[in-house]
């Protein structure tokens, strides 16, 4: 039997660190959501690292677990809408979908909490801010590469609304969370180092704050006319039969209202694979592009010859006036929602959801055209959604593109997920990619958040989430890359890397 004693500690933890730690994750993740939530969220990461640094006795092994707990806080509250797709859409064990949720948190909060090993490692001294900031940025892309990655909510979508987003245009998002770990790292040394804290703080914000003065793209010719139809259909209505004859029918009604040099509708709005889409449906869709010289981006489910068969794709389809049907397949798919693990299909299988192994599409797709007569075409890169979260995979699209891109779109469904913040975290995704590349974006979506995105990722036009609604706008095309899109994630990465090495190389002198 347990005594008070170790009732209390865990591996010579006591539990009131767990605790504080597991809250102060969930209040960063929650800090996401509030105006100013990137200055918010710094404040808060210093209180962090206050009871990480200040537990002298716990060793080095121990830092892991205080680490994970404060991942699990972070994660538990940023991705809870998983059960909402888990559970009330797909059907799933309410326990079990729990479960799914409460280890894919595990899994990503790792990766936070081999980021705090650099605390301890490197002691508590003046260099140590910087290589936790290293070490932070080296795992936030490991997590978005192993196992075909899973960066969703990461410290730098957050900085839109803090002190470094003006960085990211040159360096990316990955520098913005650099930065944002080394100041709430000197916050926490101010009561150590008052004036040389004060002092790195100011420089780093007014250097950021200085580099939006840097402008890399400009907008050329005339702005294109956009209608984004927001339908706001429940997910379970997609699985009906009946209520897909109707959802399908009010897109094609509403494409026909009023022309657009761009009509889109959102990611499987068409919730029907195209070959069994009711018959002549494309061809009447393209007889109004014809007539209306619309350009239309049609969501829907695709099909392709693979090596595994016939097999469906999420497909975003171009109609332009008397040219051939542009296709983009999407190229990174949702693991488990769209497509299998090895091994996984137990839980597939409890996750009642139709054509949930996708072929996936190449990442060297051309972008679609929207040709205009006597003004310059707009070459547009498409995401569909989730493929948002993946900022230096769209920049390498853009730099090695035949043709230019001028403006971003995604094509989303986010009722999978609900009345959540899941809408909310996306469209700081997408406004990211707005400033990481200098590029206005267009996001058409079922449930919301249907919006219009300035160059610099503001939101000039949206839709309320939840309503059935037709947004018109005009958007102005942009020409030029920045500097981000052009060395993509290798200078931090580097200067994280050399940092690094150069602190265990000092460590083992001293």
């Amino acid at each position: 039997m347990l005594d008070s004693h170790s009732s209390k500690h865990f591996l010579g933890i006591h539990a009131l660190e767990f605790f504080t730690l597991f809250v102060l994750g969930a209040l960063i993740a929650l800090a996401a959501e509030l105006p100013f939530g990137g200055w918010i969220q710094i404040l808060l990461l210093s209180l962090v690292w206050w009871r990480l640094a200040t537990l002298k006795t716990v060793p080095l092994k121990k830092y892991f677990l205080l680490g994970l707990v404060f991942g699990l806080g972070y994660f538990v509250v940023g991705l809870w809408w998983l059960y909402i797709s888990l559970h009330d859409v797909g059907g799933m064990n309410p326990l079990l979908s729990c479960m799914a949720v409460f280890l894919l948190a595990s899994y990503v909060a790792l990766y936070f909490s081999i980021a705090t090993f650099a605390i301890p490692l490197f002691k508590n001294n003046r260099l140590t801010g910087l290589l936790l900031s290293a070490s932070w940025v080296i795992m936030e892309f490991l997590r978005g590469y192993i196992f075909t990655g899973f960066p969703w909510m990461g410290f730098a979508e957050v900085q839109f609304n803090g002190p470094f987003a003006p960085i990211a245009p040159i360096f990316g998002g990955l520098a913005c969370t650099f930065l944002a770990v080394l100041t709430s790292w000197e916050i926490f040394q101010l009561r150590k180092h008052v004036a040389s804290s004060v002092i790195s703080i100011a420089a780093v914000i007014a250097i950021s704050q200085l580099a939006g003065l840097l402008v890399f793209t400009k907008p050329f010719g005339e702005p294109i006319s956009v209608r984004l139809i927001q339908g706001n259909f429940e997910q379970t209505l997609k699985f009906n039969q009946q209520a897909i004859g109707k959802q399908i029918d009010f897109y094609a009604a509403e494409i026909h209202q009023e022309p657009a040099d761009l009509i889109i509708i959102p990611e499987t709005a068409f919730p029907w694979p195209q070959n069994y889409l009711p018959s002549g449906l494309i061809n009447y869709l393209q007889d109004f592009a014809n007539v209306s010289s619309s350009k239309l981006l049609l969501g829907l489910i695709g099909e392709t010859i693979t090596g595994k068969g016939m097999q469906y794709t999420n497909r975003a389809t171009g109609l332009s006036p008397d040219a051939p049907v542009y296709q983009y397949d999407k190229a990174h798919l949702v693991p488990f929602g769209e497509f299998i693990p090895p091994g996984f299909n137990w839980f597939v299988n409890a996750f009642h959801v139709p054509m949930s192994d996708f072929a996936k599409g190449s990442l060297d797709q051309v972008p679609f055209n929207i040709a205009r007569k006597e003004q310059p075409d707009v070459f547009a890169a498409i995401t569909i959604c989730y493929e948002d979260v993946f900022g230096g995979e769209l920049a390498a699209r853009i730099n090695h593109s035949k043709e230019p891109v001028n403006l971003l779109i995604n094509m989303t469904n986010l009722a999978w997920f609900g009345k959540s913040q899941a809408s909310s975290q996306q469209l700081r995704l997408s406004q990211l990619r707005s400033l990481e590349t200098g590029l206005p974006a267009l996001r058409a979506t079922n449930t919301g958040i249907t919006s219009v995105l300035g160059s610099d990722g503001t939101v000039l036009e949206s839709l309320p989430e939840f309503t059935q609604a037709t947004l018109s706008a005009k958007v102005q095309g942009y020409s030029g890359k920045t500097p981000y899109v052009i060395w993509g994630n290798l200078p931090i990465l580097s200067i994280s890397c050399l940092l690094l090495i150069w602190g265990i190389i000092r460590q083992r002198r001293f």
